[in-house]
């Protein structure tokens, strides 16, 4: 079976007509065209752009979009939000189709050819070729000091990489022996596999292209171990924290850390356009503030920010409403549309060998999930306008079967406490806590991002209840970045944080979040490190059901049928939702969007979600723009 796609994301023009080369100059880009810095507008795109038709008002140039941000390491965002990726999913119905691929073609879900646009240039001006991908796969993902583990599993199927053909330079060509169903949805989520590299940049970094003196000097300037170190630190086109690493995104970030503001300037090579052939994106700059986490409310409320949603919470919605009578935006909830927007997650690695052992008895994950008052979480923290339950799938997702969500997620504390009894959790302290086997309070912390008040108010709720059961709750913040870190170590007992980002897969996407394949599932760390490094980090799964897990899902990655994959995710939600390995709280929330009523293009009503979606990325974030003097919506 072929499967051929052409039309870019969102777009309806197959062709690029010469009449919309006569469209004026990006206003500033205007005097670096006339003194000979830049070439003209068409001769900045590609022969044939991405053409965006996608119904929305054909804007107008210039503005600043002023964003806020908690830490550095946010200006990924602007990756994230961009989303230029190599194929992308379309909003109405989630489909992948080409975005800077002109076009691509699948057989047998195995043999994938990729089309590059004719004429595409990264953003200081070289051509984007197959050489871009020749060089990351060869000399990068492939080089025994540079990637030690190998590729990333994205690009492995059974253990096996694919085979890589140039084919032409615009075409390449990936053939896996077996069917590799992740590779599209790898390439369009919000933090994508880069499967290329602008290998004309990267060449000088690297010990097999670049001048040995040069590489050596770079080393000792940047402070770093070796050339491997220095290519490496270069390499990041996700975290986008280089100001000279070039990329196809619709704005390059311009100064790198430290600093208080951040600001993304228009790539002049963005290989999209309007329907009238204006090059996008229209808004001048991206200006992303740094500010303490618990201030982002306060300043939005404030005007300082044009669109905002991270840092919001749905507890933050009256008091944002309020502030829509005082300074000049609207706001709007848009639908999630995680399995669960918050979770705990017991920690089956954990370093602890007595917490490891009680959390890896299922009658302790069942008996605190019982434990939690869901329908009291969801009236007093979302208005009784969530779907209380597990983490699992979504009402709207036809894999979804209430038996999922409704597993030992009654709050019953009289079974709470029998399963416990059950354990031989019976002694208790004076102050009515059971005490773990080793004699010490059952005082279990959790372990917060700390990066909103609803987190700190979920975790108040269920601390009454759980204390009922005879276990006490303590919650500690920390910063993201560390919290992970104590999780992937196995110093962390139990996390709050997001549920499964696909709460409304079908059977031809990935069930990943549901198997140990990733340290990034807080609930088996180590299991999924081992997965993710071929045996080099992490420790092997040792509990039958997590490691049956494993099987079904690389079992999904070769299935060849939709009636296999469907199966394969049943089975996947049965267990999840027996073994209880995360505790899902409350479902279909929704999230405040705070848009200026100067900027437009912006949809009032759409889905919030990480992957897919990309949060605002899949809703074309280059095609906003500003208007003055106009306090209308669209």
């Amino acid at each position: 079976m072929i499967r051929l796609v052409v039309a870019p994301l969102l777009a309806v023009l197959l062709f690029w007509p010469a009449t919309l080369r006569a469209a004026d100059e990006v206003p500033s880009l205007q005097a670096l065209v006339d003194d000979g810095t830049l070439p003209a507008m068409a001769d900045r795109i590609p022969d044939e752009p991405f053409v965006v038709d996608n119904g929305r008002e054909i804007g107008t140039y210039g503005s600043d979009w002023n964003m806020l941000i908690t830490r550095s390491k946010d200006t990924r965002l602007l990756v994230v939000f961009g989303y230029a990726r190599l194929v992308g999913y379309t909003p109405a119905n989630l489909e992948i189709v080409p975005d800077i691929l002109e076009s691509f073609e699948v057989e047998e879900e195995r043999i994938f050819t990729l089309h590059l646009r004719e004429g595409h240039r990264w953003s200081d001006g070289h051509p984007f070729t197959a050489e871009d991908f020749r060089y990351w796969w060869e000399d990068v993902a492939n080089h025994a000091e540079l990637s030690p583990s190998g590729p990333p599993t994205a690009m492995l199927v059974n253990g096996e990489p694919p085979v890589f053909e140039v084919i032409d330079e615009t075409t390449v060509r990936y053939t896996w022996a077996d069917p590799n169903p992740e590779f599209l949805p790898t390439l369009a989520s919000a933090s994508p596999t880069f499967i290329y590299r602008p290998a004309h940049f990267m060449k000088q970094f690297h010990a097999d292209y670049g001048d040995i003196e040069d590489i050596a000097r770079m080393v000792e300037e940047k402070s770093k171990t070796s050339w491997t170190a220095l290519h490496n630190a270069e390499d990041d086109m996700y975290k986008f924290d280089s100001a000279t690493l070039p990329t196809l995104q619709p704005w390059t970030i311009t100064n790198e850390a430290p600093a208080q503001r951040f600001i993304g300037a228009r790539n002049p090579f963005y290989y999209k356009v309007d329907a009238e052939g204006q090059q996008l994106p229209y808004i001048d700059r991206v200006l992303m503030n740094v500010v303490d986490s618990k201030l982002i409310p306060l300043k939005t409320w404030a005007g300082e920010a044009d669109l905002q949603a991270r840092g919001l919470s749905f507890n933050d919605y009256t008091f944002l409403k309020e502030g829509e009578e005082h300074n000049d935006f609207s706001v709007h909830l848009w639908q999630t549309a995680r399995g669960s927007q918050l979770a705990l997650f017991p920690n089956l690695n954990a370093a602890d060998d007595v917490w490891r052992e009680v959390i890896r008895d299922i009658r302790f994950r069942r008996a605190m999930s019982l434990a939690v008052n869901r329908h009291e979480i969801n009236q007093v923290i979302y208005y009784g306008l969530g779907i209380p339950g597990q983490n699992t799938v979504l009402p709207e997702s036809p894999l979804y079967e209430a038996s999922y969500r409704e597993a030992y997620a009654e709050f019953d504390l009289d079974e709470a406490n029998r399963l416990l009894d059950d354990m031989g959790l019976t002694e208790r302290n004076s102050s009515g806590v059971r005490l773990l086997p080793d004699g010490r309070p059952m005082e279990i912390i959790v372990e917060t991002a700390g990066e909103n008040a609803e987190e700190t108010d979920i975790l108040e709720l269920i601390h009454d209840s759980w204390l009922a059961a005879g276990v006490k709750l303590f919650s500690k913040p920390l910063q993201r970045e560390v919290l992970r870190n104590r999780v992937f170590a196995g110093l962390t007992n139990m996390s709050i944080w997001f549920g499964s980002e696909n709460g409304v897969p079908s059977a031809d996407m990935s069930p990943w979040e549901f198997a140990p394949s990733t340290q990034q599932l807080f609930q088996w760390p180590r299991w999924g490190q081992y997965f993710e490094t071929g045996g080099e980090a992490g420790v092997p799964i040792d509990m039958d059901q997590p490691a049956r897990l494993m099987e079904l899902y690389l079992t999904w990655r070769t299935a060849t049928s939709q009636e296999e994959r469907q199966a394969i995710w049943q089975e996947m939600l049965e267990i999840n939702a027996q073994g209880v390995y995360s505790i899902g709280l409350v479902a279909g929330t929704l999230q405040p969007i705070v848009v200026s009523n100067r900027m437009r293009n912006v949809p009032g009503d759409a889905l919030f979600n990480w992957d897919p979606g990309a949060q605002f990325g899949m809703y074309q974030p280059e095609t906003f723009f500003f208007v003055d003097g106009d306090n209308g919506r669209p």
